[in-house]
């Protein structure tokens, strides 16, 4: 956010604007990503041939790269000066981070899935229960005799 001066009669007033960045939106030419990412523009064009990163094209066909295309810079970055990773091994990092991260979307879409059926359940289970207690007539046993229990013969039994 900055302030912007805006005059109308005679007064200065501030104006706040607020900017934000689509980070899929490629706004940065090669040698301001490669600023940004701490590498040479050469080394963006390599990971580009080698299919590592994939800058959208302007009109002229000038390479432009979004924010998340520069995050993706510095990952490969921090794998190969930090883990010592050659690009072979960081092409199949970034599949397998690739391939996480549609896992926990996966995972996600079943939770929430799992949440609903959970809902619904208890909903049905409730609507049963209900249900029971209206069908259910309380048992009320008949009055004994002042003789006490009755006795039924049994075959050899004397009564």
């Amino acid at each position: 956010m900055s302030d912007v001066p805006s005059r109308g009669r005679g007064r200065t007033r501030r104006v706040h604007v607020r900017a934000s960045l689509d980070e899929a939106r490629g706004v940065f030419m090669i040698s301001v990503a490669a600023e940004l990412a701490e590498m040479h523009p050469q080394t963006l064009r390599m990971y580009e041939a080698r299919g590592l990163i994939s800058p959208q094209r302007s009109p002229k066909n000038t390479r432009l790269y979004s924010q998340r295309d520069v995050e993706r810079l510095r990952r490969i970055q921090e794998l190969t000066t930090d883990q010592g990773l050659n690009l072979a091994g960081v092409e199949a990092v970034l599949e397998l981070e690739r391939r996480l991260d549609g896992m926990k979307r996966e995972v996600e879409r079943f939770r929430s899935r799992a949440d609903e059926i959970e809902r619904e359940m208890a909903q049905e289970l409730e609507r049963v229960r209900r249900s029971f207690r209206a069908e259910i007539v309380p048992y009320t046993p008949p009055p004994l005799d002042e003789t006490g229990p009755v006795r039924i013969p049994v075959d050899g039994d004397e009564a």
